[in-house]
């Protein structure tokens, strides 16, 4: 407001009148101060109004979205927690800001919190965008990141226990028997990498090898199921289960195999990932890896407010669950 002021002529108080489009500035002194705050990018940062009004109470929770696969808002897993985010920051009192950026961008992550407009920014997903991750936690911005805890970590993330998950879900199968037992994950990303270490952890301690002819690097598109079970069958390899690194990746798998003739769990044992309130009602139900959403969205918005309020916050680490079912 001191720049405009200045190149206007006027005081900063009637710069601030102006911009509030007060009756108390004449209406051709209210245009040339707009004009000038047009041109200089000049916008009012409603945050620092509402902190000084002792009036926001506003969290942004954004999601990136990865341009080549295009995963959606209507993703079931991204839906679920965002409601459970929805239920724990109503209960601290607190209105929730959704929106998604290009994951290609995801500075722009900031930009609710830099323009103002919420306290902090909680970020569903970590995708393979670490540096700027770190860049952004760097420059101050309060936010916290639903993810994987990686090497030189300067941000705060809240996750499940991915090793172990992946470990558990490959244990169910092989203690049925299965020894071909396929991977679909995309394992440039954090978690789905956790995810096949456990996998691989679980054949080694019973004395296999990863066989990477069974692993094909699904996205969590829905189509990405289909996709897979096709390559699987274009290599030639014969398979006996199937560990998924989601549920809606897992259960569009089941309908690929079918399509085949195959009988699960009968020729393919299946194990998901997440626990999505569908798992259960599919057909067969899904064995799944569960993770805490409930208790993952009130870690989040704990860790959040400690950051906002200028304090450290930890990175936290959820135990994840098997939730047998008939797929396995």
């Amino acid at each position: 407001m001191a720049d405009i002021a200045r190149l206007a002529g006027v005081s900063t108080s009637t710069v601030s009148r102006a911009l509030s489009h007060s009756p108390l500035v004449n209406q051709e002194t209210r245009d040339r101060i707009l004009d000038l705050a047009r041109s200089l990018n000049y916008t009012i940062n409603i945050g620092a109004q509402n902190l000084r009004l002792q009036q926001n109470r506003t969290v942004a929770v954004v999601i990136p979205i990865e341009q080549a696969t295009r995963q959606q808002l209507s993703d079931p897993f991204f839906l679920s927690m965002l409601g459970s985010l929805a239920d724990a920051l109503s209960d601290q009192g607190f209105d929730i800001l959704v929106s998604r950026v290009d994951a290609d961008q995801v500075d722009a992550a900031a930009a609710p919190f830099d323009g103002g407009r919420a306290i902090g920014v909680i970020l569903i997903g970590q995708g393979r965008h670490h540096a700027e991750l770190n860049k952004m936690a760097a420059r101050g911005v309060p936010f916290v990141v639903w993810g994987a805890q990686l090497p030189q970590q300067l941000y705060t993330t809240v996750g499940g226990d991915n090793v172990t998950g992946g470990r558990l879900a490959t244990e169910r199968l092989l203690a049925q028997g299965r020894r071909r037992i396929a991977f679909f994950g995309d394992t440039s990303l954090p978690e789905v990498e956790q995810r096949y270490r456990g996998y691989v952890e679980a054949l080694a301690a019973h004395g296999l090898s990863p066989d990477p002819q069974l692993h094909v690097a699904s996205s969590f598109l829905p189509e990405s199921g289909g996709q897979s079970v096709a390559e699987l069958a274009r290599r030639g390899v014969a398979y006996d289960a199937l560990f998924a690194s989601s549920d809606l990746l897992a259960m569009k798998s089941i309908h690929a195999m079918r399509a085949q003739g195959k009988d699960i769990p009968a020729d393919v044992a299946v194990v998901g990932y997440d626990d999505i309130e569908l798992s259960s009602y599919f057909h067969p139900p899904l064995t799944t890896v569960a993770q805490p959403r409930d208790v993952a969205a009130r870690a989040l918005v704990d860790a959040l407010l400690v950051l906002v309020d200028g304090r450290g916050a930890p990175s936290v680490q959820l135990p994840t669950e098997l939730i047998v079912r008939a797929s396995a």
